[in-house]
């Protein structure tokens, strides 16, 4: 893989403008000010979708790691699109491709070959990965709404950008003591939520190959971090996912908070969702040894 791009393709062109334009209405911050209210929505809307990259595009669309209905499916999906991180099949074909190759040259986002920036965030701006790898995901490709949703995968975040824009608007006119408008929501609500979201899910693909410590010898460089854990809502237990893909549950162990899981148990117990995969009692074995070899040869 190069790591080579043409600035001027149009739909780079495009994707770019769009992703620098959102980081640029953070700076517009100074201006429309500050209020808890615009904070508390701008904090809220970043859980929820980074709920919607973690538990969603990634433990159910790229791992299959738990089932759910139909027509579920698509309502997560959409949510997970307002994340403004392109389709459920772009997103996962991708993911995917990441599983097979993982820190090695065939790798999209390897840190440790082609650099902490490629991997945080060049891949994603680069014409090498405009496309799906439709051959990874021909399962979701048989799913004709998923297929809209990833083919139209812009209207969900516009949608939540209007809707946060009235929110201000309406707060406004109708509840003046929250000292909020259209313009603070839209720069804090959308602007500065879907900032921090990028570079939040980003972190996984940059730091956690390079920070952390590993529990599993996967063969890459994938560690565990506490601290990306906070911040992805699970995903930090990156090292625990490299060796059992297939898990629902990231974080293997009662301490380490996976806040994704603990929303997905949520709503299997209203039955949205169900067979929540786990790691199988030969990985906890698995732990344990290493835990042993790890305490004799110190």
């Amino acid at each position: 893989m190069t790591t080579t791009s043409n600035p001027l393709h149009p739909s780079n062109v495009i994707k770019q403008s769009a992703f620098w334009a959102i980081h640029a209405g953070c700076l517009l911050t100074p201006w429309c000010g500050f209020s808890w209210a615009a904070f508390t929505v701008c904090a809220v809307l970043y859980i929820i979708r980074m709920f919607g990259i973690t538990g969603v595009y990634h433990r159910y669309f790229s791992h299959r790691s738990y089932k759910t209905s139909r027509p579920f499916q698509f309502i997560l999906g959409f949510l997970a699109a307002t994340a403004a991180q392109k389709g459920p099949i772009w997103w996962a074909s991708h993911h995917r491709h990441h599983h097979q190759h993982s820190d090695t040259e065939e790798d999209i986002h390897p840190p440790g070959i082609y650099g902490v920036w490629w991997a945080h965030v060049g891949w994603v701006l680069s014409t090498q990965f405009v496309e799906s790898k439709n051959e990874l995901v021909r399962d979701w490709l048989q799913q004709r709404e998923i297929v809209l949703l990833d083919k139209y995968h812009l209207i969900p975040p516009t949608l939540l950008m209007i809707a946060v824009t009235g929110l201000g608007y309406l707060c406004e006119i109708y509840f003046p003591n929250v000292h909020t408008n259209a313009f603070q929501m839209f720069v804090w609500g959308f602007c500065v939520s879907t900032t921090l979201l990028y570079h939040g899910t980003f972190c996984i693909n940059s730091f956690a190959h390079i920070l952390g410590k590993p529990r599993f010898v996967t063969g890459d460089d994938s560690k565990n971090s506490f601290i990306l854990a906070l911040i992805t809502l699970g995903e930090g237990w990156h090292n625990n996912h490299h060796r059992y893909p297939g898990s629902e549950r990231q974080g293997f162990y009662w301490w380490e908070i996976d806040i994704s899981h603990y929303i997905l148990k949520a709503l299997s117990f209203f039955g949205l969702v169900w067979d929540l995969r786990e790691p199988p009692a030969r990985i906890y074995e698995e732990a344990e040894s290493a835990k042993l070899s790890l305490k004799a040869a110190a």
